[in-house]
């Protein structure tokens, strides 16, 4: 089953009812841009561990680059990213993803000649510097969590879209991730299959691991979580429960056009 891992280092943060919750990632004063495009402005965000985020805005906006810049495919202008307390903005992706960040992408990326199997072990090994054997039982079970145990010998290339989104998540979580970023992974699914999707993300939640989901369909974001950020003009222009969040008069702007304050 779907396991919880606790050795992360911790720091803390003021939760809204005054307490005090551990944080696995903070952004501090994250500025990007290229050229004369701005992507992120002074950006401060903080996670919680365990947390679910859910990430909106407008095409453009710069949501994909946050996560480069989260999982170390990018470098930002200026600020820093720290995650379970440590400054990480410096750290490669690889030595990321061996301290527990790991993202899927809004295009599945498998190695297609590979099997579903083989897709699973090459991650899960990598992640922790293991040899292959010893990840085989990891694998096999996360195959089972995910729906994917009986495509285990199929090549990956020859995989519907669910199963590759399936194999996308999948392959993420064999690196024994304390943090999950989710790049549009149900962009393209049916309603059936997004409630399967929507169904395994909640069961990942269940582990412990934290988790940043950009998403256009709101309400698979809405049935999974705890709080959504929205990215425009390099700001994030609103930070609340799901349901303030998306109905902040510059978030209805901005997508329904109607002015702020009418």
């Amino acid at each position: 089953m779907l396991e919880r891992d606790d050795d992360s280092k911790k720091s803390s943060l003021s939760s809204a009812s005054g307490g005090y919750v551990s944080a696995i990632l903070a952004l501090e004063g994250i500025s990007k841009s290229f050229g004369a495009v701005v992507i992120a402005d002074q950006l401060d965000l903080q996670l919680a561990e365990g947390e679910a985020l859910g990430m909106l805005g407008p095409n453009g906006a710069g949501k994909t680059t946050l996560f480069g810049i989260i999982s170390g495919m990018l470098a930002p202008n200026s600020g820093r990213v720290l995650f379970g307390g440590r400054d990480i903005t410096h750290l490669s992706a690889a030595e990321r993803c061996r301290l527990g960040v790991a993202r899927s992408f809004q295009i599945p990326q498998p190695f297609g000649g590979m099997s579903v199997f083989e897709n699973l072990v090459v991650a899960g090994a990598f992640a922790k510097s293991r040899r292959e054997r010893e990840v085989y039982d990891l694998c096999a079970q996360i195959l089972e969590d995910c729906e994917l145990a009986d495509k285990a010998n199929v090549k990956a290339n020859r995989l519907t879209l669910l199963d590759r989104k399936r194999l996308e998540l999948a392959r993420a979580l064999a690196t024994r991730p304390k943090l999950l970023l989710l790049d549009e992974v149900a962009g393209g699914l049916s309603e059936m299959e997004c409630e399967t999707l929507v169904a395994l993300i909640r069961r990942i939640r269940t582990t412990g691991v934290s988790v940043i989901w950009i998403e256009h369909i709101v309400h698979a974001l809405l049935a999974t979580v705890d709080r959504i950020v929205v990215l425009a003009g390099g700001a994030f222009i609103a930070d609340d429960r799901p349901a303030a969040a998306i109905s902040h008069p510059k978030v209805t702007e901005i997508y329904m056009g109607i002015p702020a304050g009418e």
